[in-house]
């Protein structure tokens, strides 16, 4: 009998922890050390770290490139937390709000020796948060009593990279008639993923054969966009104009991905947002911020469809990145049908950097 969790649902229980500013453990062979997200970690707990020995914070090269310090370790670096240094000093680091208000972060003390596998999983856990992407690190040789005596979630940091890697496994829940104006056959369909997870979803237009391309649209969700007629992006018409074909057709399917701010959530998206009324673009003020331009896993989109019986699309869609992905993924892409919509003055200089930066084909 197991009632355990496994690494996927641990993986689901750390990122929770991690959100709520409770520290976890990551071990790699005999090391170990608590981990933190910076983004949430309060003085209280700071001051517990800090009496524990030397603290470490964790930042990916983006962010270290911005703030004109080396990435020793190649896709981060391992700061030393100077001595009477506070969560503010965490925070600063971590986040580029204050930049240009107070440029000089440093000088810092990087850590170049030892493995920086505890490091990476850290990272990719917290990214996994949709938190900042930056940690802050407690290396013990006891993490793992520390761990057992404060009931914190413990990981071995190479499971926790196979099974962010891996692709995510999606079961249909329920799906149900949904007449919409666009259809009045339309249905929706939601998935969950097997660690609990997010939801995502998918529409579906009338009764498409599955054995021929379908009309298909990957869409990642947008708040400000879909819901609010956000001017900012294109997200909205895309969304509202990708139906309105499949409507016109009598067929499709639109996946409707929970993959906010290309992946890194609404706050930090947010947070990118204010970051491009300081002057910087989209890619720009992803990069300060630690990411990649784009963090989405488009494998999601994929496994629904292969789970929906199609294996061939007609892909409404103007990034060549998708119909890479799908390709890669089993999905065979027939045709790409541009949707080339919502182009708004406040949104020029955005879409002409996702044509110039991202090869985007507006």
């Amino acid at each position: 009998m197991v009632l355990g969790p496994d690494i996927a649902e641990r993986l689901n229980r750390a990122r929770a922890d991690l959100r709520a500013g409770v520290p976890v453990v990551l071990t790699d062979g005999p090391d170990g050390a608590l981990v933190f997200a910076a983004e949430t970690l309060g003085a209280e707990r700071f001051g517990a770290a800090a009496a524990l020995g030397q603290n470490v914070l964790v930042i990916t090269s983006r962010r270290a490139e911005t703030l004109k310090t080396p990435a020793y370790d190649g896709d981060l670096a391992r700061i030393a937390v100077p001595a009477g240094a506070g969560p503010d000093w965490t925070r600063a680091v971590a986040d580029p709000a204050s930049d240009l208000m107070s440029p000089m972060k440093g000088p810092f003390q990087h850590l170049r020796e030892g493995s920086a596998g505890i490091a990476r999983a850290a990272i990719a856990l917290v990214k996994s948060a949709r938190l900042l992407p930056a940690a802050l690190m407690v290396p013990r040789e006891d993490a793992v009593a520390i761990a057992a005596r404060e009931n914190l979630t413990t990981l071995p940091a190479d499971q926790v990279q196979a099974a962010l890697s891996a692709p995510v496994a999606l079961d249909p829940i329920v799906h149900a008639r949904l007449p919409m104006a666009v259809s009045k056959a339309g249905r929706l369909h939601v998935f969950r993923p097997e660690d609990g997870g997010e939801e995502h979803y998918a529409v579906e237009i009338g009764q498409p054969p599955r054995d021929q391309p379908v009309l298909a649209r990957l869409h990642s969700a947008c708040f400000t966009g879909d819901l609010l007629g956000s001017l900012k992006c294109d997200c909205g018409p895309q969304l509202r104009g990708a139906l309105a074909q499949m409507g016109e057709e009598g067929a499709g399917v639109l996946l409707y991905l929970n993959q906010e701010g290309r992946g890194i959530g609404l706050a930090n998206k947010m947070r990118a947002y204010s970051l491009q009324d300081q002057g910087f673009d989209t890619v720009e003020a992803n990069h300060r911020l630690g990411f990649e331009d784009d963090e989405r896993d488009f494998r999601l989109g994929a496994a629904i469809l292969r789970r929906m019986g199609f294996r061939a699309v007609r892909l409404l869609t103007n990034n060549p990145a998708k119909i890479r992905m799908m390709e890669a993924n089993g999905i065979e892409v027939a045709e790409r049908v541009p949707l080339k919509v919502g182009h708004t003055a406040e949104n020029a200089d955005y879409l002409a950097t996702k044509a110039r930066k991202s090869g985007h084909l507006l």
